[in-house]
């Protein structure tokens, strides 16, 4: 039977864009589909842990990160009075034989997409198509219901994968009767703002104690005094900064600063309950600034940032239990859409990253039985993600809250709170962590 398309992916984030780029590398077509018009992410950004660079940089993508992204040498944690705990380098200085890269979201999206519609063909991405239904056969493969334009019409692929996010269509119809997202009890606010590099600039910090937590990362290099800023740094039409306030964009001295800030609730505090998650609802400054009166971490003034932050995103934080199954014949699901994480743990960013270029090699080698390949995919990846704990606090979470409850006013040395077997241990389970979120 004739079909459409060999792999149809529903969702033009980077999971499913990164799908696409490996599928063509792989030599098999693919097509994708996305129910957005895909308006640039607002004020978020990501990391890449050296596994996902280096996929990324096998397609061809190495070069371009290293202009646009910036490779973090040292990850430090703080308590909320400033009083440093443990650090460690990141990347190259772990040993990696790749960086591990922090970039905004919108940046990343945008060098993937441009890539796709330059490798698969200006037709290959759809925007305002979205996944309503579909219905499989061993005879005829997978047949997919599109609204888009106003219509709906049924086209058809080998196979279909879901990588439409935490409210992914394709995983809806895979488990009809799935509970919605439920809330983890945390609030979350974040942001992205023009700041003097802090912490030597190229640091990855982590401070909070008592429920209250703060991440910090620069998403750009400064803006040199004498050099033109780079293309990343855009704001006409199309470039990955459009729509951000021009006025908010890096000066001479500046690099962009992500951060977000979580704070844990009481649900009985909050009648009705915490709502449906927003990823893009609009949070305000006095929602957020009275958990971090006070706060200095080193050079960093933390009322400050978060005042001079043009645009603060924030909302409840929801997750979902894990799946006992991913898919099902043709049809199955990478990223958010099979397993998303809370943000305080490991980036799903590069999780979905690694899912896209197993589900590639996976399909390479059982071609051309789409399903054998979906399978094989899941029996790699599912047991690996489920070593990640969904809904449970990161070791982070832990350790902070120790040290708060130890010393609610802070400390001089990390000994006076924590025994060397304490960090130890602690350190020993944070690895473990990033080890499992970046195996295979």
């Amino acid at each position: 039977m004739p079909v459409d398309h060999d792999v149809l992916v529903s969702g033009a984030g980077i999971g499913g864009l990164t799908l696409a780029l490996s599928l063509h590398a792989a030599g098999i077509r693919a097509a994708v589909v996305e129910a957005a018009d895909l308006a640039p992410p607002l004020g978020t950004g990501v990391s890449l842990p050296p596994s996902a660079v280096a996929e990324l940089t096998a397609l061809g993508l190495g070069e371009t990160l290293a202009h646009h992204a910036v490779a973090p040498a040292v990850l430090s944690h703080y308590d909320r009075h400033g009083g440093h705990l443990w650090s460690e380098p990141r990347g190259l200085g772990l040993g990696h034989p790749v960086p591990q890269y922090s970039i905004r979201r919108a940046v990343l999206q945008d060098l993937l997409l441009q890539a796709v519609r330059t490798r698969l063909g200006t037709d290959a991405v759809r925007t305002s198509t979205a996944v309503v239904r579909f219905h499989q056969s061993e005879s005829d493969g997978v047949r997919v219901a599109l609204r888009g334009g106003g219509r709906v019409r049924t086209e058809t692929a080998l196979a279909l994968i879901g990588a439409d996010g935490l409210r992914s269509a394709v995983r809806a119809g895979l488990h009809p009767g799935e509970t919605p997202p439920r809330w983890s009890g945390v609030w979350w606010w974040r942001g992205l703002v023009p700041w003097q590099p802090v912490l030597g600039g190229r640091t990855v910090m982590v401070a909070g104690g008592g429920g209250v937590r703060l991440h910090v990362h620069p998403v750009s290099y400064p803006y040199d005094d004498g050099a033109q800023p780079p293309p990343a740094y855009g704001n006409g039409p199309g470039a990955p900064y459009a729509g951000y306030p021009y006025e908010s964009l890096p000066r001479r001295g500046q690099a962009l600063l992500h951060w977000t800030a979580s704070v844990r609730i009481d649900p009985e505090g909050l009648p009705g309950g915490a709502g449906a998650a927003d990823w893009n609802r609009r949070g305000r400054l006095a929602e957020v600034l009275p958990h971090y009166a006070g706060w200095r971490i080193g050079d960093l003034d933390v009322p400050a940032l978060l005042a001079a932050t043009p645009r603060i995103q924030g909302g409840p934080l929801v997750g979902r239990a894990p799946l006992t199954r991913w898919g099902q014949g043709r049809v199955s699901l990478i990223g958010d859409a099979a397993h998303p994480l809370l943000p305080a743990a490991p980036d799903g960013t590069g999780l979905a990253v690694l899912d896209a270029a197993v589900l590639a090699r996976c399909l390479a080698r059982t071609t051309p039985d789409r399903a054998a390949g979906m399978r094989l995919y899941e029996s790699h990846r599912a047991a690996r993600v489920a070593a990640l704990d969904a809904m449970a606090p990161p070791p982070c979470d832990t350790l902070l809250d120790l040290v708060a409850a130890r010393a609610p006013d802070g400390f001089a040395q990390v000994g006076d709170v924590l025994t060397a077997d304490e960090l130890n241990r602690w350190t020993a389970a944070h690895r473990a962590l990033e080890a499992a979120a970046e195996a295979w």
